[in-house]
């Protein structure tokens, strides 16, 4: 069935007003008037662009902290608000002054009506819903134009049309579901909508149960966080705090590796579970750790086991993780109900979806290769550890042993990560020269080139991007574009996102025994060799294809407070004449796909996401809700055809990974999906046609490497 986006929403909305029920106290008052100091003096002195903190900023932080916490405008009352209000021009001298007035009064206020939340929702799921009634009754998701409720009694109604939504949303679902099981067996008994209606709304009464458990694990720390990032915000949307824990994370995330036991973990009750196995990671190799076991306790080595029942997960977390070549000894609860001791020695987790691969195209009588790289990801503490440039040097090597014909960079979603390494893979395809121009605030631009001469692949390339490709996917685009060195072929434009964040471990500034976490902090803006900025306007393909995305609002123009596109003086660079048929090519393609009804299909399809995203009604009854749900589905039905799509390509591995699945039957898996959905993909299909139309001048012929 049809799930629409704004239920999913809403969903996503109940969840997030969980945040903070019961919080710890940690307190540290001395620790967070450091933080606010730091934080202050680091925007103020070093921030690319610095605004004033005067009433009109104060304002701003009161709006973003007040609807972060609250963005339904389920917990606070208006009387609340009235409270709050005496600060509204007040916080940015606060700030100045290290004065957390404010905050705690939020913060205390916000427990308490979260308190209050429980008693609600347990109140209201313990009746049954009566969805006949009321028809025509539509609840409307637009929050931002709802006042705060004026009393408890308009507060709890809230609460109840929520809930009654979610219920409805479950309910259809079950009710779909058994008539399904009774269309394929007519033996089989029916429910009646009564005890559907019980399993629906005790579905809920779950779902929030779940959320309050989770939630109330979060500490004062987290959601003071949320009030420092409300103030970094009001700079531009890529300036963010980091506590010590989200720091951790996102070194992970740049590295693209950990050093564990190679599982993901989940909450489940009071347990620590085991969600997810790391394909090659010590826990895979060992073979006895499964998912779904409960981990009880830990010990490090032949140490004391430790209880870890009941604690935190990111708690349970540090304890399990731990340095390469250390031992770590588990107590779990298998899933079949027994208790195993299971020794593991950690090592280092590659999170194998973060790294460059590549595969073979066959179309035809040629080759042809397909990179996909999902970030330029780099180890800012070990030199010596794989990148994405030593990886991508890897893969074209492969690529060129397999004699392909051509090369198609993927590039969509990749969110950009280190501009040092998106320098050098421009380095790869041209012989030399200016790549991206970097501005300090009140500087000169200064120009980073590629100094190599060597050259790595001289072959044809296009590069595949969409709305989500950012960043340092956008500097490398953008340099590929001016040089007329590859096809730019993908949505309309980029991301938008052409600044340079900092990450400044605070710590390093301020001598104090706790972690205090890190400042991201924008202090560089990107500019194109040829002068433009990639802010907001981000890159423009050569050839536009319009895709889901087309009439979404997720770029960087659609951020809060994002910085201004400008230009600054080109750098000295000389455009190639590469291609002998350039222009010929992309206007070959702009008419295929002018003429494609797949396209003109997704470009209607895209239309109709953006339709049923901007209606923010939502029907309680459920003969309404039924009728809605149907028409939709019948207009998706129109669409269905995009999902038969399939093109002629086909695709296998190169020979080196070939011999590596034989040994890994999971990466088997992993790459058969891949090639699946290759095969479905209409993007590449268009692409592989500009690739086997590129011809280069027989003068641009490179001497290979």
């Amino acid at each position: 069935m049809l799930s629409k986006l704004k239920y999913i929403f809403l969903l996503v909305i109940l969840g997030g007003l969980m945040l903070g029920f019961q919080v710890k106290n940690d307190e540290d008052p001395e620790k967070e008037k450091i933080l606010l100091s730091l934080i202050r003096y680091a925007l103020t002195k070093g921030h690319y662009e610095p605004i004033q903190m005067n009433d009109e900023f104060s304002e701003k932080v009161y709006d973003e902290f007040l609807n972060n916490l609250d963005p339904s405008k389920r917990l606070f009352l208006q009387q609340d608000i009235d409270e709050f209000s005496q600060y509204k021009y007040l916080i940015d001298d606060q700030i100045k002054n290290e004065d957390l007035t404010f905050f705690n009064l939020v913060y205390e206020k916000y427990n308490q009506r979260l308190g209050e939340s429980k008693k609600y929702y347990k109140e209201i799921l313990s009746q049954p819903f009566d969805f006949n009634k009321n028809k025509g009754e539509i609840f409307s998701t637009d929050y931002e134009s709802k006042p705060y409720a004026a009393n408890e009694a308009e507060l709890i109604q809230t609460w109840r049309d929520q809930l009654k939504i979610t219920t409805l949303t479950r309910l259809y679902d079950k009710i779909e579901l058994d008539e399904n099981r009774f269309e394929k067996d007519s033996s089989y008994t029916k429910s009646s909508i009564a005890n559907l209606e019980i399993e629906a709304r005790e579905g809920t009464l779950k779902s929030m149960d779940d959320f309050f458990d989770f939630m109330e694990e979060l500490e004062r720390t987290d959601w003071f966080s949320i009030y420092i990032n409300s103030v970094t915000l009001g700079f531009d949307p890529h300036t963010s705090y980091f506590a010590p824990k989200d720091k951790k994370r996102f070194d992970i995330s740049m590295a693209g590796k950990l050093e564990g036991i190679g599982a993901r973990l989940r909450k489940k009750d009071d347990y620590t579970t085991v969600d997810e196995l790391i394909s090659g990671g010590p826990a895979w190799r060992g073979g006895e750790l499964e998912v779904g076991d409960a981990i009880l306790k830990v010990a490090q080595g032949d140490g004391e086991p430790i209880d870890i029942i009941g604690m935190r997960l990111d708690d349970a977390i540090e304890f399990i993780k731990g340095k390469k070549g250390t031992e770590v000894k588990l107590t779990v609860l298998k899933i079949d109900g027994s208790l195993k001791v299971i020794s593991i020695v950690r090592d280092i987790v590659e999170i194998d979806e973060t790294f460059a691969k590549s595969t073979i195209i066959k179309k035809g009588d040629k080759k042809y290769g397909l990179i996909e790289l999902p970030k330029f990801y780099i180890d800012f503490n070990e030199k010596d550890y794989r990148n994405s440039t030593t990886d991508m040097e890897l893969e074209i090597e492969r690529l060129k042993k397999e004699n392909v014909d051509g090369i198609l960079l993927d590039l969509r979603n990749n969110g950009g990560g280190s501009l040092k390494t998106a320098i050098e893979i421009a380095g790869l395809f041209i012989k030399e020269g200016p790549v991206v121009q970097v501005k300090y605030r009140d500087e000169k631009p200064v120009v980073k080139s590629d100094t190599d001469k060597k050259v790595q692949y001289d072959g044809p390339l296009v590069v595949l991007v969409n709305e989500l490709s950012a960043s340092a996917s956008e500097i490398f685009a953008a340099a590929m574009q001016d040089y007329n060195r590859a096809v730019i072929l993908g949505s309309k434009q980029t991301f938008g996102k052409g600044t340079v964040q900092n990450l400044l471990p605070l710590n390093n500034y301020y001598k104090y025994e706790d972690d205090l976490g890190a400042l991201k902090m924008t202090i560089q803006k990107f500019y194109r060799i040829n002068g433009g900025s990639t802010q907001i306007e981000g890159v423009t393909s050569d050839i536009a294809m319009p895709d889901r995305y087309s009439y979404m609002e997720i770029g960087e123009r659609d951020e809060k407070n994002p910085l201004e596109w400008d230009k600054v003086a080109p750098a000295n660079y000389i455009p190639l004449n590469y291609y002998e048929n350039f222009s010929t090519v992309i206007n070959e393609s702009k008419q295929r796909i002018l003429e494609n009804e797949n396209f003109k299909l997704i470009d209607e399809n895209a239309k109709w996401l953006k339709a049923g995203r901007d209606d923010d009604s939502v029907h309680l009854n459920f003969d309404d809700y039924k009728k809605e749900i149907t028409t939709r589905e019948n207009e998706a039905k129109l669409f269905d055809k995009l999902n038969d799509y399939k093109n002629d390509l086909e695709f296998y591995s190169p020979a080196y990974e070939i011999a590596a699945i034989e040994n890994d039957s999971i990466l088997g898996k992993k790459r058969e999906i891949w090639h699946e959905n290759l095969n479905k993909d209409i993007y590449v299909d268009e692409a592989i046609n500009v690739l086997s139309s590129l011809k280069i001048r027989k003068e641009n012929l490179l001497v290979k490497n």
